[in-house]
């Protein structure tokens, strides 16, 4: 079993079908990760799950890999409590939360820019200018840069778990830059599918991160650390101005308001 336990879980579920709907039942979605390269022991130990479902869950996965075989599963690390339904958060953590909502109200909104985007109109040419100024202003620079500089220097860098959100990260520059790419040569349909892409691609990231990589780190920080990243995160926003998050904000509440008016017409 313990062979099995390091090996990565895309592995896994290609050799055992039926480990990958058992991992579903317990609200462990690797099934559909585009990576999967985390091992079988670090996905379980991620999301916490209460002592008696991680055994239930472990003891059910053993006997997909050694049908009629018992084994003494191992427990992952910080076991020993009932984990809450409701997710809370340090404060550090509970910032680059809040900074999500913002993000998942633009990328919410693109379907909506692309439905009558016009290629050649100079106003609809300017939201797509200016939703890219926002991912690169706030999603990147302001956001995944405390996360990249600050918060993930805290914990193995080479983890496959970090690994793939910064993987995540290249990937959304990639689209943001062939959007402006695509503005240029007045391709829509370029324009369309990165910008549709770099809509699936942060939804699902940011899922991962609030749901399940954010309240590990919660787990493994010291109250020391805590404090220690609270004060860069609020130097970060110090660097960065007030007036710069500011338009941010405002970029995505204008939006938000054109669109609810064309929505009520």
């Amino acid at each position: 079993m313990e062979q099995y336990l390091n090996t990565p879980v895309k592995e896994v579920i290609t050799k055992f079908p039926n480990i990958g709907k058992i991992l579903e039942e317990y609200e462990i979605g690797c099934v559909p990760c585009t990576v999967g390269s985390c091992l079988l022991k670090d996905v379980v130990e991620l999301h916490n799950l209460p002592d008696e479902e991680e055994k239930e869950m472990m003891g059910r996965i053993s006997q997909e890999i050694y049908p009629g075989q018992e084994f003494e599963i191992p427990r992952t690390e910080g076991k020993g409590k009932v984990r809450s339904k409701e997710l809370t958060y340090s404060p550090p953590m509970k910032r680059l939360v809040d900074e999500h909502v913002l993000i998942k109200k633009w990328v919410a909104l693109i379907p909506q820019v692309l439905e009558t985007f016009d290629v050649h109109s100079e106003e609809n040419r300017l939201f797509i200018i200016e939703g890219v100024n926002f991912i690169r202003s706030y999603a990147d620079r302001l956001h995944h840069a405390k996360e990249e500089d600050i918060l993930f220097k805290y914990f193995d860098e080479t983890s496959d778990i970090l690994k793939t959100m910064l993987d995540d990260h290249v990937e959304g520059r990639s689209h943001a830059k062939a959007t402006l790419e695509a503005l240029e040569k007045r391709d829509r349909q370029g324009i369309v599918d990165h910008l549709m892409a770099y809509r699936a691609l942060l939804t699902e990231h940011i899922k991962k991160e609030d749901e399940i990589l954010f309240p590990w780190m919660d787990r493994s920080l010291s109250v020391k650390q805590v404090g220690e990243l609270f004060s860069k995160f609020n130097a970060a926003d110090d660097r960065a101005g007030q007036d710069g998050i500011e338009r941010c904000e405002k970029f995505v509440l204008e939006i938000e308001i054109k669109f609810r008016k064309e929505d009520s017409k």
